[in-house]
């Protein structure tokens, strides 16, 4: 593999501030919501005391919802306890450029309380629990992250003022694979690319989907932490992009009745040396015993975690038969009508969960399937036979159908809270919770439009 680039040492990024190359530092982690959030600091700051000690921000930032309105029901924040602070500290590893914004670096900060505690509910320190578990088997997970999004015409600012109505995307038609018609939003795409491995990613390529407008850029495998970061940079990265292009992009679930945005995630294990955890060559179709069980723990468990895949209300409205969205929760060899995809040969083979949307938080997605690998392995699970056929029309399981009926199953399981714990379990049953019942009380366009006249 090339040696990635845009990867800074703290010698390195105080080398390119003497220079003047570089003034501004970023230092930033990922919320509930998904969004890259935090600080920019002057560089003096950050080499002077922010690398070392971090910077603070208001522990509100885990405890509101997407409007950033102030919300009940948290433990960890409120109007009672005060918003005090929490602490966020660089991860000096992930320290990079951020080539689209010029004279700035990044860097990926965890969460912690004034006591020296972390802050467990943080999208981060949720995964690094599960990495953790993981490692006590020997294990390494690697994982990649498809990621799609439908480019608009229209800027962020003219899209907002058009209530996100009426937007003109950047194809006329469905454009899955095509040259042709993708090459109109070439500069953005390939400012996007060039960009991303400016700041430290192996970008792979780019292809078009199939709804109006909808891309894919795709990134080399890393390990999940790295994966998990970099998905967060890319995404707010990519928006910051097409907005200085006078574009913008979305990665809703479901923008439209067209195809929804998925966010396949593909996840192996390793063993330290480097060994595939998932092939053993005189086993039937290479999958070994790991793997079989890491598999069946997917199935036996996905329906009680399905809220860390699909977060959000619009979630569930990908979930449409003959879509490219999975409904049922099987798995298949290549098949993808299946929840689970099982690709690759030889130690490449993996699983493919597409089950989540471009609306997902990374973090907590990847921590889902590691909690319910580590079920199937712990329990020494046996998988089902692989599915054939369109699992569409099966009598296979299937994904929950809206948040509410995700969130109720989160809630009640055991797994989840033997896995997170129950101050996670009920941090992000209460988001589901607020959102189920901002979404209750609004009143959509739909409903206008069948009522305002003809009821």
């Amino acid at each position: 593999m090339t040696t990635r680039t845009g990867n800074l040492t703290l010698d390195e990024l105080t080398a390119r501030v003497a220079l003047g190359e570089i003034d501004t530092v970023i230092v930033a982690f990922t919320d509930m919501q998904g969004r890259l959030v935090g600080k920019r600091l002057s560089a003096r700051l950050f080499l002077e005391d922010a690398a070392a000690h971090g910077a603070e921000c208001c522990n509100y930032l885990l405890a509101v919802d997407v409007e950033m309105n102030t919300v009940e029901g948290y433990a960890m924040s409120s109007w009672g306890r005060g918003y005090g602070d929490m602490a966020m500290r660089p991860d000096l590893d992930t320290l990079r450029l951020a080539p689209w914004l010029p004279g700035t670096a990044l860097v990926t900060a965890d969460l912690y309380w004034p006591d020296d505690t972390p802050v467990v509910a943080s999208p981060r320190q949720i995964l690094r629990r599960q990495l953790d578990r993981l490692a006590a088997y020997g294990l390494l997970p690697f994982c990649a992250t498809e990621l799609e999004f439908i480019v608009f015409d229209d800027g962020y600012r003219a899209a907002w003022q058009k209530g996100y109505r009426g937007l003109t995307p950047a194809s006329d038609y469905n454009i899955d694979y095509s040259l042709q018609a993708s090459a109109r939003m070439e500069p953005l795409l390939r400012e996007i690319r060039l960009a991303m491995d400016g700041a430290g990613m192996y970008c792979e390529g780019v292809k078009g989907e199939c709804n109006l407008g909808q891309q894919e850029i795709g990134f080399r495998y890393a390990t999940a932490l790295a994966t998990c970061d970099n998905h967060s940079i890319y995404k707010s990265g990519a928006k910051e992009i097409a907005d200085a292009q006078g574009k913008s992009i979305t990665f809703m679930a479901k923008y439209n009745e067209r195809e929804g945005n998925s966010c396949h995630i593909h996840i192996s294990l390793q063993r330290p040396g480097g060994e595939s955890a998932f092939y053993q060559a005189d086993a039937e179709n290479g999958m070994s015993p790991v793997f079989r069980q890491f598999v069946a723990g997917q199935l036996a468990v996905m329906r009680e975690l399905t809220l860390f895949s699909a977060p959000n209300i619009n979630s569930y409205k990908r979930y449409v038969p003959g879509s490219f969205a999975p409904t049922a929760l099987g798995w298949g060899f290549d098949n993808r009508t299946c929840a689970l995809r099982v690709v690759g040969h030889g130690p490449g083979i993996r699983v493919e969960n597409r089950v989540p949307g471009g609306d997902v938080n990374q973090y907590l997605a990847v921590a889902a399937l590691i909690a319910a690998g580590l079920y199937g392995i712990e329990h020494e699970l046996e998988l089902e036979p692989a599915f054939e056929g369109n699992a569409y029309t099966s009598d296979l399981p299937r994904v929950p159908s809206t948040l509410r009926e995700a969130a109720d199953l989160f809630t009640g399981s055991a797994i989840a809270r033997e896995a997170f714990g129950d101050e996670v379990v009920e941090h992000y049953a209460n988001n589901a919770r607020i959102e189920v019942t901002a979404f209750d009380a609004a009143v959509t366009d739909w409903e206008r439009v069948r009522g305002f006249e003809r009821l």
